[in-house]
Parts: C-alpha cells; structure tokens; sequence
C-alpha cells in the first residue's frame, strides 16, 4: 500500500492554520514569550506545507526541452529550502526573542486561563495530524523499523511533516510548562527559558531534514531492496545470462533512472538482443512502475579497471 503524501500535507496545513490563529491571538492578549514562540513556529509550519505543495505541482509538469528527465526533483528541492529557511527562522526568531525578554525582563505578566485554553487545543491538532502523518509513514515500513524507513525513505514530505508534528507537540508541552511555571513561582524568567528551548529544539529539527535532503538533491541510489528486485528481474529474461552492472538514481520519490550493463547469451543475433532488451524493460515497468527511464547496454565486462 502507498502512503498519501499529499494527504499527509493537506491534513498538517489545515490544522497549522488553525492553530496559528489561535497562538497568535493568545500571545498578543497574555504577552506571554513561549506562547509568541509557538505561534511563530505555526507559522512557520504553514509555510512549510505551503513549500511542500509547490514542490509537488512542480514535480508533476511533465518534461521539456530544458528539463529532458521531467522536474521530479522540486519533491527533493523544496524540502530542503523548508528546513533551512522556515525551521531555522522560526527556531532563530524563538532563541532571539527569548534571549531577548531574560536580557531586559518585561516584570511579573499575569498568566490567563485563555493560554493553557489555547495551548491544550492546539496539541489536541497537533495530536490529529500527528496521528495521520504517522498512519502514512507506516504504509511505507513494510516490516522494517522506523529508523531504517527513515534512512532508506526516497520521499522526504512524510518523515518531514511528521517531525513538524512531533517538534510542534514537544514545543506545545514546553510553552505549557514554561507559562505554569511562570504562574506558580512568579518567576517571570521560566517564560523565556521556554521560548529558547523551543527555538533550539526547531534548530536541530531543521539540521536533520536539511541532512535528509541533502542527500537526496544530490542523488541517493534505489533502496538495496529495489535493486535486488531490478537485477531478479532482468536475469529473469530469456536470452540474459547476467546482469553485470546496475545503477540507479532517483530523480524524484516515484522517478527512478535505471541503467544496466548485461551480459546477453552468445548465440544472440543484433535482432535477438534488441528484443531482449525490450523485454527486460517491459517487465521492469510493469513489475516496478516508478522505473521509468531504464537504460541497457550490452556488455559482458562491465567497467572494471
């Protein structure tokens, strides 16, 4: 089963705009540091989703004389523009403003019952949108642990909206300690702590998705699972005696560049080998459908020295 990432996308989106809101509203009237954080870092997140469905529509224009292999690779692209402008601004403007209010402390602010309010419904959106990220992100496992899906994942937006998700409810639970704290010791300072916290918390957040996606613009190769299938498949073909060479790039999450070097059976004439190579691409295809610009050469040596 493939997981929905556009589902995943609109779902964060639509409870980031509400939550936004509400932050924002709650900061202005209570003044409060860590609430402004946290309204901050919605916004933020807003704008994440934003980013990510551009990168999606893009992706989808189909190819062009300049672009010859399609734009597959803005779903790589935005992502990684995500994590170094809008985390980091947002986690930057956190550590800033709460650096800020312990330099120059603003005195005792009275803490209303409309921030914890506001707070304990916008992780109640969180939670929800947590919860889908994290139902999509299971479809991709396939027995495998989360750690290791992470690491061969070949599609950033899932595992990225759900650190979104996971950073916005441990941000949510550090405003709502930071304000308690405000209010049961009178300690004006606990506030700003927590905005720093948060800010340092997104920082870090955006360091691991850029490194994510950095290697994924660069060019990661098909899962060790996906090349095992490709070989399987082509030695699979009457007239293959072996494949001597495979690689594989990924233009995009579902646009995968396959090239092979194989060795054919001797007694094949020039016809014979041009209707192998037809063969192997169409089971390729149709067993592998993301394998969409598969190259063959006839080669019985590969490129060993």
């Amino acid at each position: 089963m493939n997981a929905d990432g556009r589902k995943v996308v609109l779902a964060a989106l639509a409870g980031n705009v509400a939550i936004a809101a509400c932050k924002l509203g709650a900061a202005v009237l209570s003044h409060s540091t860590a609430t402004l954080a946290e309204a901050v870092h919605s916004m933020a997140d807003t704008g994440n989703q934003v980013l990510l469905l551009v990168g999606m529509s893009l992706a989808a224009r189909p190819p062009t004389a300049r672009f010859q292999f399609g734009r597959a690779s803005e779903r790589y692209f935005w992502p990684f523009v995500v994590a170094l402008l809008l985390f980091s601004a947002g986690g930057a403007f956190a550590i800033f403003d709460g650096v800020a209010h312990l330099v120059q402390p603003r005195g005792e602010v009275p803490v209303r019952s409309y921030s914890y309010a506001v707070l304990g419904v916008s992780l109640a959106i969180e939670a929800a949108s947590f919860r889908v990220a994290l139902r999509e992100l299971r479809k991709l496992t396939a027995g495998r642990s989360l750690r290791r899906t992470l690491l061969e994942a070949r599609d950033p937006t899932i595992p990225l909206v759900l650190a979104e998700d996971a950073t916005a409810i441990a941000g949510l639970l550090l405003a709502l300690a930071s304000v308690g704290a405000s209010q049961l010791t009178g300690k004006d300072y606990y506030d700003p702590i927590g905005s720093v916290v948060i800010g340092v918390l997104l920082c870090t957040v955006a360091l691991i998705i850029a490194r994510i996606t950095h290697g994924l613009i660069i060019g990661e190769s098909a899962t060790p699972e996906d090349q095992a299938r490709l070989v399987d498949l082509a030695a699979g073909v009457k007239g293959v005696q072996r494949v001597v060479e495979l690689l594989t790039l990924h233009l995009g999450p579902d646009d995968v560049l396959v090239a092979m070097k194989i060795a054919f059976a001797p007694a094949l004439t020039v016809r014979d080998v041009e209707a192998v190579t037809n063969a192997v691409e169409a089971r390729v295809r149709a067993e592998m459908p993301r394998m969409r610009r598969i190259f063959i050469e006839a080669d019985s040596q590969g490129d060993a020295p």
